[in-house]
């Protein structure tokens, strides 16, 4: 959720004066090897009950920032900073990672030190050894402030996180409403009527909510900011060279985000239900929806000025880059924008995000635009911080953070070596945002990676330029690109600072959008279709093999994208599938849909054991050679 400063935040009522003023001075702050790459990653501290048979979310005391300061060299000791659950870390490396191999390769030893970290320097102070860090996307028995369901201790005690919270409801005008179709088994009572809801609560005046139809039937129904805010993500950020490029690289990202939430599927239990979709997005979105009624389209516009079709936590609306690849078509929903903003700073991108309020404001608001731009705290395409040699950088987050750190690592070479070959090869991914959207909708729902089909670009390379090969995929090439005289000179680092694009000298023909995209499976978008597409998976190899690796190097990432792979195919389990058939097949299940304590329990001990090595998963992880 970003960083956390000091100062004193302001309840709605007092920060809405200010909006104006924040969007003001936000326009005033907009103003050669791969650098600044980072991997973070959130943990969930789980509290082990071995007599009860228990585990619930531990409640952290306050963490900073040097709890692994005596570690070693700076550069090379994680951070830790708390994050709206009052049982959650978020952890980045001591230093981003550069574009050398052995960087690429230490994600995974990063990722397990950074937990060692956690465990040894917290020790009595932070964690009791009953406490275990753990990557999970969601907690499956998370049963926020002013909830029907969760107390408001579990809210992180750093005033920005309950005032939050508070102006989310107060702007909404009520509490969110959050529900998930619940999956139905053989025993689970229809109509599903939640029987763990309080109907005839009546302690504050948003109670009633849940029975005026908040809550809907054959749903599990949450209320609180909490069970959003409460989940986890493997979040990657990549400096770009300029800012061409930055825009370049959150295009092409635009229509993979849905694939690999699909791919990573790993959140099937909800509030101790087993729910019938397998990722957390809809949650996240909808638990910081401080949309009010008119902007959701409920009542007339009268006191608001838009009509908003999304929150602020859905999915993109808008393709940015100023390249000629991006035909104004795909820009194809609504997203409303401030023409006062655009005006000002003639950027459709910036002006349709100004259209929302700030809902986090310090006290020190008149802030100096030369020194500070905090306002940008949250945005997923990043300027350059003021005084500050970081550049733009480009923030990919929809995928859901895995249980162990192989797959974790795994995933974040994989995108890593994706964002490379986009660039090198100057691929072409866009589809209309419409069909990005549907993407969203059908990477959320039960076993995605196998029951749905997704929108994809038929031919994602320029015109009259050769398509890239590679020795892993199945027409056996060894060069990375066809038609090439002699084999190019290899990099020995991951670039950055690519060339534009150039124009075909000859015009670039433009068809109907219609036909540039189809409906292709997973399999066939991660590992290719017929001898037209490569797939995903064999680009990553294209550019993996214009790298001077040695032996050792490739065998580490080829394991790596080996999980990738059978993810695709079917033949290794998503998280969220593994999961299900866990809770499915265990004793004390009754096949009506409800996650028990024990049950609970028993899967954390499972999760815990196949981090540690100890509990083998052959249908879930490879076996490592």
């Amino acid at each position: 959720m970003g960083l956390l400063y000091l100062g004193t935040p302001l309840a709605w009522d007092e920060a809405k004066q200010y909006t104006d003023h924040v969007r003001a001075h936000g326009i005033t702050q907009c103003g050669d090897e791969l650098c600044g790459a980072t991997k973070y990653i959130e943990y969930m501290v789980v509290s082990f009950n071995d007599p009860d048979k228990n585990a619930i979310l531990a409640k952290l005391q306050s963490i900073t920032n040097d709890i692994a300061e005596d570690r070693g060299d700076a550069s090379s000791v994680p951070t830790f900073h708390p994050e709206y659950g009052r049982f959650m870390l978020e952890s980045t490396p001591g230093a981003p990672y550069t574009g050398s191999l052995p960087d690429l390769l230490s994600v995974e030893a990063d990722m397990r030190y950074r937990e060692q970290c956690s465990k040894a320097a917290f020790g009595s102070q932070y964690l009791k050894p009953t406490e275990v860090p753990f990557t999970l996307t969601s907690y499956p028995r998370l049963v926020s402030s002013h909830s029907l369901f969760v107390p408001e201790e579990i809210t992180n005690p750093h005033a920005r996180f309950p005032t939050l919270t508070a102006n989310i409801r107060r702007r909404r005008g009520s509490k969110v409403a959050i529900n998930l179709p619940i999956f139905i088994d053989e025993k689970t009572p229809r109509p599903f009527v939640d029987p763990t809801i309080p109907w005839e609560r009546n302690i504050y005046a948003e109670d009633p909510e849940a029975k005026r139809g908040a809550a809907l039937t054959d749903h599990i129904y949450m209320d609180a900011m909490g069970f959003g805010m409460g989940c986890s993500c493997l979040q990657l950020t990549f400096q770009s060279c300029n800012v061409t490029e930055a825009r370049r690289l959150y295009d092409a990202l635009v229509p993979i985000a849905p694939l690999m939430l699909a791919l990573t599927a790993a959140s099937p239990l909800w509030r101790g239900y087993i729910a019938d979709v397998d990722c957390r997005w809809d949650v996240v979105a909808a638990s910081v929806d401080d949309r009010t009624e008119e902007e959701r389209g409920l009542k007339p516009l009268k006191e608001n000025r838009f009509r908003i079709p999304k929150s602020r936590y859905g999915s993109v609306s808008l393709y940015i880059s100023e390249s000629w690849l991006n035909r104004p078509e795909y820009n194809d929903i609504d997203a409303p924008f401030d023409e006062a903003i655009f005006t000002a700073c003639a950027n459709t991108h910036i002006s349709h995000l100004f259209i929302r309020d700030p809902m986090s404001l310090l006290r020190t608001i008149h802030q100096d635009d030369a020194n500070s731009n905090d306002h940008f705290e949250t945005v997923r395409f990043k300027p350059p911080p003021v005084n500050s040699p970081i550049g733009w950088r480009v923030e990919f987050r929809s995928m859901e953070v895995q249980m162990t750190d192989f797959e974790n690592a795994a995933y974040a070479v994989f995108i890593v070596l994706l964002s490379r070959a986009i660039l090198s090869y100057n691929l072409n991914f866009y589809v209309p945002i419409s069909k990005v959207d549907e993407n969203m909708a059908r990477a959320q729902k039960r076993d995605a990676v196998h029951s749905q089909k997704f929108y994809f670009r038929r031919d994602v390379f320029l015109p009259g330029v050769p398509s890239p090969t590679c020795s892993a995929c199945s027409s056996g090439a060894s060069s990375p690109v066809e038609g090439t005289n002699g084999p190019p000179r290899k990099d020995n680092k991951l670039r950055n600072c690519f060339p534009t694009i150039p124009k075909p000298e000859n015009g670039f023909g433009k068809g109907p959008v219609e036909e540039e995209y189809e409906e292709m499976t997973m399999e066939e978008i991660m590992l290719g279709k017929c001898n037209a597409f490569p797939g995903l998976v064999g680009l990553a190899y294209a550019y993996l093999d214009t790298l001077d690796v040695d032996d050792d190097t490739r065998r580490r990432i080829e394991e790596y994208l080996t999980l990738v792979k059978r993810r695709a195919d079917g033949s290794l389990k998503t998280a969220a599938t593994w999961i299900r058939e866990f809770v499915g097949s265990h004793p004390g299940y009754k096949r009506d849909s409800v996650v028990s304590q024990e049950m609970n329990y028993d899967l954390m001990v499972a999760v815990d054991e196949i981090e540690r090595g100890v509990r083998k998963a052959p249908d879930f992880l490879p076996t490592k050679k």
